[in-house]
């Protein structure tokens, strides 16, 4: 009797310590358990239905691209099609002063030289458009910011004060022509654009004749 008696503490604490085992094992099961199903979750949170990313983690992949994807671009100078655009501005602005100078001219020589430039300029520039076609260059077929403030500066003077300031600018603008155009026509690299240049260079000498002459007679006044 008395042995049974002290057996019943022994068994006692022998299942309470099976029981504690049990319930540790338990809870460790279950939160390996969540663990494998938090994984899980976040998994399918980044993946579409499909299996693909979703469209946000995409999103910032889209956004980051690496190294390998970008691209950098190299501009070449290219003085050709520089040269090009240059003398299309020139012929504009040409045509558009020598109309000016028909209009508030008021001597002979005024009016004679804004013919000659209209005439002129008009022709050269409509060489210029093919051979700015056949260069695949596109060139400007409106003035300039400073041709437009040029021309406006011009447009408020009047009688011989026109004359004189339409001349000179004449001198100046074609005296700057022919260095661009020798220019063009030695270091060109198109065979084409070089004689076309060449071509032109004796009427911009033509042109700085006359316009030099003018400037002496408005002088005068």
């Amino acid at each position: 009797m008395n042995n049974r008696i002290k057996l019943m503490p022994i068994v006692a604490f022998s299942l309470g310590l099976a029981g504690t085992l049990i319930f540790m094992s338990s809870c460790s099961e279950n939160n390996r358990t969540d663990t494998k199903d938090m994984a899980k979750n976040t998994d399918m949170n980044q993946r579409s239905p499909s299996g693909d990313m979703n469209s946000q983690t995409a999103d910032r992949n889209m956004n980051s691209p690496s190294t390998a994807d970008k691209t950098i671009l190299v501009i070449e100078n290219n003085n050709d099609s520089t040269f090009l655009i240059k003398a299309a501005e020139m012929q504009l602005e040409e045509i558009r002063l020598g109309r000016l100078a028909q209009q508030k001219g008021t001597t002979p020589h005024v009016k004679e030289l804004g013919k000659m430039m209209e005439d002129g300029h008009t022709k050269t520039l409509a060489s210029l458009e093919t051979l700015a076609r056949d260069n695949s260059v596109s060139i400007p077929t409106s003035a300039s910011s400073n041709s437009e403030g040029a021309f406006n500066d011009l447009g408020k003077k009047t009688g011989a004060d026109f004359g004189k300031a339409y001349s000179k600018m004449m001198v100046d603008h074609h005296e700057d022509a022919i260095d661009l155009f020798e220019k063009a026509s030695n270091d060109s690299k198109s065979q084409q654009i070089r004689t076309w240049a060449t071509n032109q260079l004796p009427t911009l000498r033509t042109h700085l004749e006359h316009a030099e002459k003018c400037k002496a007679e408005c002088d005068k006044m």
